[in-house]
């Protein structure tokens, strides 16, 4: 009985920890969800490809991860995937 009181309260304390960290990144995404859209609006405007086709032409020391051909579409899709990852997740809830 002490076992296994020992094992659930050792549960209890990972589970709580899981979900406290899980409310915390799901205020973060939260708040990042109109940068995702703003970035895919962006990226699948003309302003984009203005923008990569000028690259040449930008001070050097300006960051340029949005004009990258992965860096966008690397996490609209990452974005996408966790979203159909997440309603899966509740369906079976």
């Amino acid at each position: 009985m002490v076992e296994r009181i020992r094992e659930m309260e050792a549960r209890l304390d990972r589970a709580a920890a899981a979900v406290k960290e899980l409310e915390r990144a799901l205020e973060a995404y939260r708040a990042a969800r109109e940068d995702i859209a703003a970035l895919a609006d962006y990226y699948d405007s003309p302003q984009w490809l203005a923008d990569y086709d000028a690259e040449g032409s930008l001070p050097p020391d300006l960051p340029r991860g949005v004009l990258s051909q992965d860096g966008i579409y690397d996490l609209l899709s990452a974005d996408k995937e966790l979203r159909e990852e997440l309603a899966d997740l509740i369906g079976r809830a």
